[in-house]
């Protein structure tokens, strides 16, 4: 089995920072938008550099997605910037109507999205932001892993036509996808390959999956690990040829149980090939104020919640 190692760790939204800023390079279209935290979106060096291209809107998101959408009509690509639960929940009616219903071309980049946002608490730790955005029409969801995939996906979606709904993340995490890598919306990337159980995984949870699949290894179960980035639209074509080897699921999220990757997976299997499948995600509840590590421990979102749930599924079979 491939093994993955890291030399470093960065956050993710560190990456989202250093892709705005080479597309403040190499893009003159593109704008960028804040409501008033241009430290925790890393979105620095792009004000640096293009002072003229950067909008600070202040603590009014709603107002942020609107100017946001009427900058799209004048050819711009506007990349806007808060956390997670201000980009979603608290301006889902602007997204619907102004951005989505409309079609418009905007980049909606959040931060600081799910459990690891850490010690701001349950307020500020949004579980429910993938399930919103995915069941918006035309919304293209994603979901990164790492610093460089990040970085990737941050360029990529500028050259889509489209919403876009980006989530990434606040803690420093393993740095193991390649530097300079090609992302392609929509394509699942397959880490490792095994036989007898697949595991499905986003963001945060990929590196836990990678880990899991090694204890997996000493156990004598081949795991079969999948990178879902882009989770709508999903690479249903990976999910089916991968379960058609392996004959079961898991799926790891940071997110809620309802409503994300897993039920996404789900409604795949269930239309073309019913297998057993189990979820490692929030148990349908809040969060609550911790360090990432605690919470993620607290939660079972972790490699030893993957093993946990491959031995069950396996039993399914």
């Amino acid at each position: 089995m491939k093994k993955y190692t890291f030399t470093e760790k960065k956050d993710t939204r560190s990456g989202f920072g250093a892709g705005l800023a080479e597309l403040g390079d190499t893009n003159e279209n593109v704008v960028a938008l804040c409501a008033d935290l241009v430290g925790s979106l890393k979105m620095e060096k792009f004000i640096e550099n293009h002072p003229d291209r950067f909008f600070q809107i202040g603590i009014a998101e709603a107002n942020m997605m609107g100017i946001a959408a009427g900058l799209t009509i004048g050819g711009k690509i506007p990349f806007t910037g808060t956390f997670a639960n201000f980009s979603t929940g608290r301006v889902y009616d602007q997204i619907r109507q102004s951005i989505a219903y409309s079609g418009k071309n905007v980049k909606i980049c959040a931060s600081h999205a799910g459990l690891t946002l850490g010690e701001d608490g349950a307020t500020h730790q949004i579980l429910e932001d993938i399930g919103l955005m995915k069941m918006l029409p035309g919304m293209t969801v994603i979901n990164t892993c790492d610093y460089n995939q990040t970085k990737a996906a941050t360029i990529a979606i500028a050259d889509y036509v489209g919403p876009v709904y980006l989530r990434f993340g606040r803690p420093k995490v393993p740095v193991f996808t390649p530097e300079n890598q090609k992302f392609e919306i929509g394509k699942a990337v397959q880490l490792t390959e095994g036989k007898d159980v697949t595991i499905i995984a986003t963001g945060h949870l990929v590196w836990e999956a990678l880990q899991a699949s090694e204890i997996l290894e000493q156990k004598g179960i081949s795991a079969e690990v999948i990178d879902i980035h882009t989770i709508k639209p999903l690479d249903s074509d990976a999910v089916l040829e991968s379960v058609g080897k392996t004959g079961c699921v898991v799926t790891a999220e940071e997110h809620n149980i309802l409503g994300g990757l897993g039920e996404s997976v789900a409604r795949v299997l269930a239309q073309n090939n019913p297998v057993p499948q189990e979820f490692v995600a929030v148990n349908d509840s809040f969060g609550e104020s911790a360090t990432p590590a605690q919470l993620m421990e607290k939660y079972g979102l972790n490699d030893k919640a993957i093993v946990v749930a491959v031995e069950k599924v396996i039993k399914r079979k």
